[in-house]
């Protein structure tokens, strides 16, 4: 089992910048994926960008320039800082563990809001 902890969400203002970090807990196993999603009101849940465990790293199209991602397999962390953050970004985060392993499993953490509005 794993738990995935997010924190750092908050109200930010158009142009803002936005932290936010994901601590796991449990039992890992390598190879696997982590990533961040995200799902805003009457919308479907989306990749935001993700990060394997040898460092490969994918963005979505609307994070590329904007978001970085980064994790420390040491701490078990996965952290997004977000820059120049738009009304658009606003949805609540998810960070997501995937087991790469027979049995593939997937894990989610409970949520983070985001909200840019001025």
């Amino acid at each position: 089992q794993v738990q995935l902890v997010e924190s750092g969400g908050g109200l930010v203002q158009p142009g803002g910048s936005l932290r936010l970090s994901c601590a796991a807990s449990g039992t890992i196993f390598s190879p696997n994926l982590m990533g961040w999603y995200r799902q805003a009101p009457g919308k479907q849940r989306e990749m935001v960008a993700s990060i394997t465990s040898t460092g490969a790293i994918n963005y979505a199209d609307s994070s590329k320039g904007r978001f970085t991602i980064s994790r420390d397999n040491y701490k078990l962390t996965v952290d997004l800082q977000m820059n120049n953050l738009k009304p658009e970004d606003t949805a609540v985060y998810y960070c997501n563990y995937k087991k790469l392993i027979i049995p593939r499993r997937d894990y989610w953490g409970q949520g983070t809001q985001v909200t840019v509005s001025s």
